[in-house]
């Protein structure tokens, strides 16, 4: 289900194939490969009511799991990290470096779906991290939105899958046990429709 829960799934076949090619000689993996889809925060244990200040402290609180959830080879930077830009004060919520991708990435938690505007407070965060951040030798931040839902076409309009920004929903509760069983049943329709396909090639 890894694969299903990262952008790489969603990308042409041949992409797919170069990504893990890549990934498989032991290069720099795609951040396609690196960021998932959904996040999965149940282990957060937040009720159904909860703040972002509630959603980013009970985050620090289970550093470590949040840190696995992510993925491998993130480090953990800062929490509400200040970027001071004309006098006006501004916090990115965490910051991590991903080793791997040799770039920062900086993640803004939103209660609700992804609204527009949220690409451009990012775009900020990024420009100054590249600016005023970056270290020789380092790539181009990433940033990652995690919201409670994505709405696609904002995602598609605004091109964000040709950005450095991903957009990521987050369940704090995991889905019944039915609906882990359909996407498990969905996922190996597809893996075998795929190794179908390539016997008949």
């Amino acid at each position: 289900m890894l694969f299903e829960r990262t952008a790489i799934s969603k990308k042409p076949e041949k992409t797919i194939q170069n990504d893990l090619e890549q990934l498989q000689s032991g290069q720099k993996p795609s951040a396609d490969l690196v960021f998932r889809d959904p996040y999965f925060l149940d282990f957060l244990g937040l009720a159904d009511t909860y703040s972002e200040k509630d959603l980013e402290t009970s985050i620090i609180a289970e550093l470590q799991r949040f840190i696995i959830e992510l993925g491998s080879d993130f480090a953990f930077m800062a929490r509400q990290k200040r970027v001071t830009i004309d006098n006006r004060d501004y916090y990115i919520d965490l910051l991590f470096y991903h080793r791997r991708l040799k770039c920062l990435v900086a993640i803004d938690l939103k209660i609700g779906e992804f609204e527009a505007g949220y690409k451009g407070q990012m775009e900020l965060y990024l420009r100054y991290l590249e600016k005023y951040e970056k270290a020789d030798g380092e790539n181009t931040p990433i940033g990652l939105i995690l919201c409670t839902g994505k709405n696609e076409e904002h995602v598609e309009l605004m091109q964000l899958d040709q950005s450095n920004i991903k957009i990521a929903d987050y369940l704090t509760i995991l889905p019944s046990r039915k609906t882990l069983q359909q996407k498990l049943h969905k996922a190996v329709q597809i893996a075998t429709k795929k190794i179908a396909d390539k016997d008949t090639k």
